[in-house]
């Protein structure tokens, strides 16, 4: 069966991760490496995708903003949010995105979470009834994915209020904790790495940040 190196980076600045994932992504292509899972926490910062618009955006420009190439619409990242970022081969766009949304809801239902997918391209990620809890945007070049999905864990919530995510003005986000489930990053970070392997039919490997390379860090 073939591996998924998974890889914990901890907290890593937003455009960091993005450089790291264009290193990365140059050698999976280049065959040098295997998929990759890095699994990490972001410090606060809003990410716009490639089909934001000006007006979703915060009149008070308190937290940082970041364009990305991204797929999907303006959302926010911060501690407590488990981000997760394949580096995969993608043979079908559609296909890829949809076997991720269903790896996030096994691992949110298998903490208790009764999530599902609603159907839609505005509605590309995971929800608990009419309540957003992960997003998912990737890029894909050269048949490798970047970017990928974030799942509100215990991070504060308010910061979504202040901008118009995912393009849905009336969109209400939700956390595992905001459900009652108290279950933190680490542990929820365990939980979805196997869920992710599993639903792309793969054995997950563990692997340490310096075994992708030598600079990578965790902090």
């Amino acid at each position: 069966m073939p591996e998924l190196w998974t890889c914990h980076l901890g907290r890593v600045e937003y455009r960091e991760a993005v450089a790291l994932q264009e290193r990365l992504r140059e050698r999976v292509q280049a065959g040098e490496l295997p998929d990759l899972l890095l699994l990490l926490e972001h410090p606060h910062v809003y990410t716009t995708g490639r089909r934001s618009e000006p007006g979703e955006l915060p009149l008070d420009r308190e937290i940082d903003v970041v364009e990305t190439d991204r797929g999907g619409k303006l959302t926010y990242h911060g501690p407590g949010q488990l981000v997760g970022y394949p580096i995969m081969h993608v043979p079908n766009v559609r296909a890829f995105v949809e076997t991720m949304e269903s790896a996030v809801v096994t691992a949110l239902r298998e903490a208790g979470v009764a999530a599902h997918v609603r159907a839609g391209r505005e509605y590309t990620g995971v929800w608990v009834e009419d309540r957003k809890i992960a997003s998912i945007g990737i890029h894909v070049a050269r048949r490798v994915s970047m970017h990928g999905f974030a799942v509100n864990v215990d991070n504060d919530l308010a910061p979504f209020s202040r901008v118009i995510a995912c393009g849905l003005p009336d969109v209400r986000m939700t956390s595992l904790a905001e459900e009652g489930v108290a279950e933190g990053v680490a542990c929820f970070r365990k939980r979805t790495a196997y869920a992710f392997a599993r639903e792309f039919g793969l054995r997950q490997r563990i692997v340490t940040p310096h075994r992708l390379e030598p600079v990578c860090v965790s902090v």
